[in-house]
């Protein structure tokens, strides 16, 4: 780890030729609840029999800076409530942290609550570039009749949404793409990024991509070495992932991941896909549908 990593996570998009990588999918949080969270995986060893030790458990500056030094020049503070009354306050501290830490898109997120249409729109107004909603641990329906305004709003400013819908590492009431589909019927429009490639139902999860040209997915933790014990890539699907390189983006999980960084981008290496795609995932495809960085 430490300056060796570092040095190999720059080698690795310098040897593709973008700018830095650009990372959808990595979780800055008030530090009372993202140590909940850790919490949380340190109990899931126990409960799962995979134990899930914290790599980059690190300060918030510390945290931000292995970003900076590896390279990263887009990333994400996925936040998401568990209960109700949590969404508004999560939004005002990601607005602060995306203010603190510029190479952050600002990040939003959302419940079914009374209120919910008038926080999503001040985040709208307020110039929030990307939504996180985490089915499982919210476990509520996204077709829940209290969201579909919002969902409107979210779908006509054609702001992206980072959703937790699929059933790894344990499935919710609401996981799976049934839900999902359903969402999307009813807002075809919405630019859903698909976290974890949909793990495990990642054969129903590129389905829906295909289906809809707005639903995307990101790579968090897909294909690593952690992931594919329990649930692994189907071989079979792999032509479909490489059809539809433009619409799958790098996602990390950072810092809650149980392996270094470089682990993810050697994971997508070996895929086997070509060098093309790897710029796609890495870099090109969040750069275009978020805006590029500067130089």
């Amino acid at each position: 780890m430490g300056s060796n990593e570092a040095e190999a996570v720059r080698e690795f998009g310098g040897r593709l030729g973008i700018p830095g990588l650009f990372d959808v999918h990595t979780h800055f949080m008030p530090e009372r609840v993202l140590r909940k969270v850790w919490a949380y995986f340190d109990a899931v060893g126990p409960l799962t029999g995979l134990e899930w030790p914290i790599t980059y458990r690190e300060e918030e500056d510390r945290r931000v800076e292995l970003l900076r030094e590896f390279g990263v020049v887009r990333f994400t503070s996925m936040i998401y409530p568990h209960k109700p009354g949590m969404a508004a306050w999560l939004n005002e501290w990601a607005e602060g942290f995306s203010r603190r830490v510029p190479e952050c898109l600002r990040t939003g997120t959302l419940y079914p609550e009374p209120g919910v249409e008038g926080y999503v729109r001040d985040a709208l107004h307020g110039g929030v570039r990307v939504f996180k909603v985490h089915l499982q641990v919210g476990d509520f329906d996204p077709c829940d009749p209290s969201l579909d305004t919002a969902w409107g709003l979210i779908e006509d400013a054609r702001v992206p949404v980072v959703i937790h819908c699929g059933s790894g590492p344990a499935p919710g009431a609401y996981t799976g793409p049934g839900p999902v589909g359903r969402l999307l019927a009813r807002h075809p429009r919405l630019r859903l990024i698909v976290a974890h490639m949909g793990m495990p139902e990642y054969g129903e999860f590129l389905d829906l991509v295909e289906r809809y040209d707005e639903v995307r997915l990101d790579t968090t933790m897909a294909f690593t070495d952690f992931s594919e014990r329990f649930a692994p890539f189907p071989d079979g699907e792999r032509k479909r992932l490489l059809d539809l390189g433009d619409r799958v983006l790098l996602g990390s999980d950072f810092p809650n991941i149980p392996y270094g960084y470089l682990h993810q981008l050697h994971a997508l290496e070996r895929l086997g896909l070509g060098e093309e795609w790897l710029r796609l995932v890495c870099y090109e495809n969040g750069a275009r549908l978020f805006g590029a960085p500067p130089a």
